[in-house]
């Protein structure tokens, strides 16, 4: 028996998936939105789902009077801007640009379409003048990934023996990298913890750094915020889960899929907003008049089931700050 949330699913892969892209890009009548993103459709259905959903919420149905039209860069920052262009010369109503790298590309190739990102730091990386006041054509919603390693490593510093050195995954392609690693480093400085810092822009440096991660014995991992890591949770998991390494992440999807534990913004909720503000948009307001909406609401998931795994019993007092324990 199918539920709602399964019914939703299906009529998002048809969109998705089903149509041409030249069909998607060109119904007649209708508005069409650009989606870019630098991960797959596979990584990303419930959070279409929650896009659509904030679509819906300001009158806007896909397939009955919009379109949407996908790119995927498929974890290769180096596609982005191919699709980004060709997203322009279609001449949609609107861009979605789903995380950092996207906004970038996209708003090289356009300062005239309206773009709605998602974003660790809009004022710091450019994408706007001011969270109050974006300028320009772009707007959309901050969120506080990027800005959250250094509470992670506090919440693996709970966990793990003093003397554990922590390894750190980051992706140098990623532009917030630089300002994340600072943030884990001068936490670490004051926690007196020592960290060792690998970096990854493709899955076979991935699987290279779980391997030096092993060579060195680390005593845990913190996963960076990036696309290029999300996109890849189930290995990322399955190669912590192998190496027997206690590790932390940024989103609920990797606890769920038998991670430790995470802590990060409610990505779905983002999601939401966005759509929100993309019908907006195709109802004739500005991106410049719309306020970058700042997405707070963080969760710290714990999965008991894992920690069982590797042998570790958490603390009382991080369980007791869990918004959710999978047991």
């Amino acid at each position: 028996m199918f539920d709602l949330r399964r019914r939703e699913l299906i009529t998002l892969l048809g969109a998705a998936a089903a149509w041409p892209l030249s069909a998607r890009a060109q119904q007649p009548g209708k508005p069409v939105i650009g989606y870019l993103d630098s991960a797959s459709l596979e990584t990303r259905r419930d959070l279409i789902i929650a896009f659509q959903r904030g679509l819906k919420e300001v009158g806007y149905v896909d397939g009955q009077n919009v379109a949407i039209d996908y790119r995927w860069a498929e974890g290769q920052y180096d596609r982005l801007p191919t699709l980004a262009a060709e997203l322009v010369r279609r001449q949609v109503a609107v861009i979605f640009a789903n995380n950092d790298p996207s906004t970038v590309a996209v708003r090289a190739a356009t300062a005239t379409i309206p773009i709605v990102f998602i974003s660790s730091d809009p004022v710091q990386l450019g994408h706007v003048a001011s969270l109050s006041r974006p300028g320009g054509n772009v707007t959309g919603v901050s969120i506080l990934s990027a800005r959250l390693e250094a509470k992670r490593l506090e919440f693996l510093h709970e966990l793990l023996p003093k003397g554990a050195v922590i390894a750190v995954l980051m992706n140098p392609n990623n532009p917030p990298a630089e300002g994340q690693l600072a943030d884990v480093q001068a936490a670490a400085s004051s926690l007196g913890r020592e960290i060792q810092v690998l970096r990854a822009s493709t899955e076979r440096d991935i699987e290279a750094a779980f391997a030096t991660l092993v060579e060195r014995q680390s005593g845990g991992l913190l996963v960076g915020s990036d696309p290029l890591f999300n996109s890849r949770y189930e290995k990322i998991v399955a190669l912590a889960a192998r190496t027997a390494i206690p590790a932390i992440y940024a989103w609920r999807e990797f606890t769920v899929a038998d991670g430790l534990m995470s802590y990060g913004t409610s990505r779905t909720d983002a999601y939401r907003q966005v759509g929100i503000y993309v019908g907006r948009i195709l109802k004739g307001e500005k991106p410049a008049d719309l306020p970058v909406q700042q997405s707070v609401k963080v969760e710290l998931i714990i999965n008991a089931k894992t920690a069982k795994a590797l042998g570790l019993t958490f603390p009382i007092t991080l369980l007791g700050r869990a918004d959710e324990v999978i047991e």
